[in-house]
């Protein structure tokens, strides 16, 4: 058609292999096959021994194009060998959007890859880089940043790396710049504008939110990595089952091999220290750093005694359950050990009140000393509402929790709101270090041994329920935006999940058990007529009435019974 098209031809272990180059990538080829020839004659002509002193000569290395940098550039080789380890590692779903926007045609936008930490996202640059043809890759970089760089280095950076031919362009740790935030439309505006992509990642979450709100509005597409729902957890780390993605959920290993080990969550000590580092100085970072520090509003005198990160640590232990005031200003007891005691008093096969009867006090301590919180008498600062109400708000903005609903029948008011932590591995070591504490109390430890085993068993048995249940409320929200998902109370009872389709007015009621056994217990409710008629009154027709849980598919009674990781995995 009267077109010309080039391909780069390579030879390796016998095989032959050609790749498609743009013209602008095969003029520069050109000449460096010249060059080659040119240098790979004169190589003869050395070791021909015409001359022995040429034998001995050596040619003074060519003057690198990439001389001088400011920042830590790689490329070239040193690029093949840092992308060379995860080439065999699987993809996550958002895996796609990187490497459309990286041969999209428009050049007027960068892309934001950002999320808390372990989340992924070197990995997934070292996966773009991996899979790039060899003539995209050499005109590949990736620049490491550090807090001592500055716009100013990476500007000057950016020039030489444009002058070279370079095209693709990832930096990673932009955050830690401390005038990113002020600076950052520099990256869209010229030199996105000019042709580069470029790919911009961090773990300051917060720090990219205020940039695309000023800098970077409406000249950013926005990757975010911190919420890894169990398909992915499943399928990227090759881990199966709810349990144990309610262990160590929320974070990525290097290769999933010895996941529980490697997990940041596999002690609460880690745990700590991930909220510290990951949250609480992410935040902390960011509110530094944009609008000269002018953006703390109420919680400047908390950051500046040095108790901000104990507040977040109370409010993120309490997550799960109902965000109030009283999280953060009352002296801490935890919330899974009111409940264990009253669930464990009233059971109908093996009843105690073996923790009506334990030491309080020091159980609390246990706690306290293990995931490094606080109380009331020992805070510098009194933490008040306006305190709750902005640590909420950034936890949000991180995506570390996302606002559920919980309607109250006959609607006399406003719905409850409730959050739901998206690490659930987070959530359970901050509940195992309950258990713990209580293996270490003296009354408790009094009891026989097949008595403490059962207490604890049925302790950890609850916590995975709740967290089974507020996993799938939380995926089934995010998987389907334009549904109403929601918990349906009664004055006695509740339907644990309903999700309201308003553009067909219909509902599907759901129950969510963890237990891998099918009793007439677990549909009591989809089967109670008077609730099923209220829901139906409220939200339409309904169209399922299913339980969630750990066996195998079955109809029960008209109940369709659904395994809750087959759900979670076609979520």
């Amino acid at each position: 058609r009267d077109r010309l098209y080039y391909y780069h031809r390579l030879s390796s272990g016998g095989k032959r292999r050609e790749f498609y180059i743009d013209a602008e990538t095969a003029s520069v080829m050109k000449e460096q096959i010249s060059r080659r020839r040119e240098l790979e004659k004169e190589l003869r002509q050395l070791e021909s021994g015409a001359a022995r002193e040429e034998r001995h000569y050596k040619m003074p290395p060519a003057p690198s194009p990439l001389s001088g940098l400011r920042t830590y550039v790689r490329a070239g080789a040193e690029l093949e060998r840092f992308c060379a380890p995860v080439r065999d590692y699987r993809k996550r779903a958002c895996y796609a959007r990187l490497k459309d926007f990286i041969y999209d045609a428009d050049t007027e936008k960068v892309l934001i890859l950002y999320g808390l930490r372990r989340t992924g996202k070197t990995t997934l640059i070292r996966q773009i880089l991996c899979d790039m043809a060899p003539a995209d890759l050499a005109r590949s970089a990736f620049m490491q940043m550090k807090s001592s760089d500055t716009l100013a280095d990476v500007n000057a950076d950016l020039r030489v790396l444009e002058s070279a031919g370079f095209r693709y362009v990832f930096i990673d740790e932009v955050t830690l710049m401390r005038d990113f935030i002020g600076g950052a439309a520099l990256f869209p505006d010229i030199f996105a504008a000019s042709g580069m992509k470029i790919v911009l990642s961090g773990t300051d979450s917060l720090g990219f939110l205020f940039s695309e709100d000023e800098q970077l509005f409406d000249r950013c597409v926005m990757i975010h990595t911190t919420f890894i729902p169990y398909r992915e957890f499943e399928s990227v780390l090759g881990i199966r089952g709810i349990d144990e993605y309610i262990r160590y959920g929320g974070t990525m290993s290097l290769s999933g091999r010895s996941y529980g080990e490697d997990s940041v969550f596999a002690t609460a000590e880690r745990a700590g220290d991930y909220v510290d580092n990951a949250i609480a100085k992410n935040i902390q970072h960011s509110l530094q750093l944009y609008q000269a520090g002018e953006h703390f509003r109420g919680l400047r005198e908390l950051y500046e005694m040095g108790e901000l990160a104990s507040a977040i640590n109370r409010v993120v232990e309490d997550m799960n359950h109902r965000f109030t005031v009283e999280t953060l200003t009352r002296t801490f007891r935890s919330n899974d050990l009111g409940i264990s005691a009253s669930n464990l008093r009233r059971d109908r096969e093996a009843p105690t009140d073996v923790l009506d009867r334990i030491d309080a006090g020091a159980v609390t301590a246990e706690i306290k000393k293990a995931l490094d919180i606080l109380d009331i008498g020992e805070q510098s600062v009194a933490v008040g509402p306006e305190h709750a109400e902005q640590i909420r708000e950034y936890l949000r903005l991180l995506d570390l929790v996302v606002e559920m609903e919980a309607v109250n029948f006959p609607g006399a008011g406003p719905a409850d709101h409730f959050d739901v932590m998206t690490q659930p591995g987070l959530r359970y070591v901050q509940a195992d270090a309950l258990v713990s504490a209580l293996e270490r109390d003296g009354v408790f430890n009094s009891l026989p041994l097949p008595e403490r085993a059962a207490v604890l068993e049925r302790i950890r048995s609850e916590i995975r329920g709740r967290m089974t249940e507020e996993i799938v409320l939380l995926e089934t929200k995010l998987a389907r935006p334009k549904a109403r998902v929601f918990r349906l109370r009664f004055a006695v009872g509740e339907f644990d999940m309903v999700v309201y389709d308003p553009s067909s007015l219909t509902c599907a009621l759901y129950e969510i058990k963890h237990s891998d056994a099918a009793v007439p217990e677990q549909r009591r409710h989809l089967l109670d007529a008077e609730k099923c008629a209220a829901a139906e009154h409220l939200f339409g027709t309904i169209t399922g009435k299913y339980v969630l849980y750990r066996g195998k598919d079955t109809d029960l009674d008209g109940v369709r019974y659904l395994n809750v990781e087959e759900y979670l995995r076609g979520l």
